[in-house]
């Protein structure tokens, strides 16, 4: 991993530089993800959800470069969640105006912020755990079959009989794969967590 992308800090360091590519791609990279999936968890569906994260980057990079983010007020996580919240918002007032078009109820519960903090949490461990399976794929020898026994049981909470059904495995070799995948998985995640420890500090 480039040194550019080690740290929060040094990340927004170069995110100075507006030709520094590698730096706005990897912000991308890191963050998108979790603005996707913290849109669904609030309920909009996939395209409101898609332009909810669009926006919300455009707008972080807009007031990044006109200097507006200021580290000593808030955290990185503060200052977009804080663009999502707004984004997520406009959705939530689209819908009440087409229900008035509607000759429907405009009441629309806006999600509390207690929900939308927990989503963004949420997002953000399921988005490096996903980068996590993805490194260790990448980088390691252990069997496809093994990392999707671990991704049945482990995520997607499948019985195991039913793994092994699936899988073409016996109960004991699933058991087996989802611990040699868990371990390995632990040092992944332990190093990729570093890269957003500041965000929440």
């Amino acid at each position: 991993m480039a040194e550019v992308s080690r740290t929060t800090t040094a990340l927004l360091n170069n995110l100075h530089d507006a030709d520094n590519e590698a730096a706005w791609r990897e912000f991308d990279d890191r963050y998108r993800p979790i603005l996707l999936g913290f849109s669904r968890r609030l309920g909009l569906p996939d395209a409101d959800a898609v332009d909810v994260a669009q926006e919300t980057m455009v707008q972080f990079i807009k007031e990044y470069r006109e200097g507006k983010y200021d580290r000593d007020r808030g955290r990185l996580r503060s200052w977009l969640l804080g663009i999502a919240r707004f984004r997520v918002a406009g959705v939530y007032r689209k819908r009440a105006t087409s229900r008035i078009s509607r000759g429907e109820s405009a009441m629309v519960d806006l999600p509390r912020d207690e929900e939308m903090e927990a989503a963004w949490d949420t997002e953000r461990r399921m988005t490096i755990l996903r980068k996590a399976l993805d490194q260790l794929q990448a980088n390691t020898r252990i069997a496809d079959k093994t990392v999707r026994a671990f991704e049945m049981v482990a995520l997607q909470q499948l019985p195991t009989a039913q793994v092994a059904e699936e899988l073409e495995m016996n109960e004991n070799d699933v058991y087996l794969a989802k611990s040699r995948v868990a371990s390995k998985l632990r040092e992944i995640v332990a190093s990729l967590e570093s890269l957003y420890d500041e965000d929440v500090m």
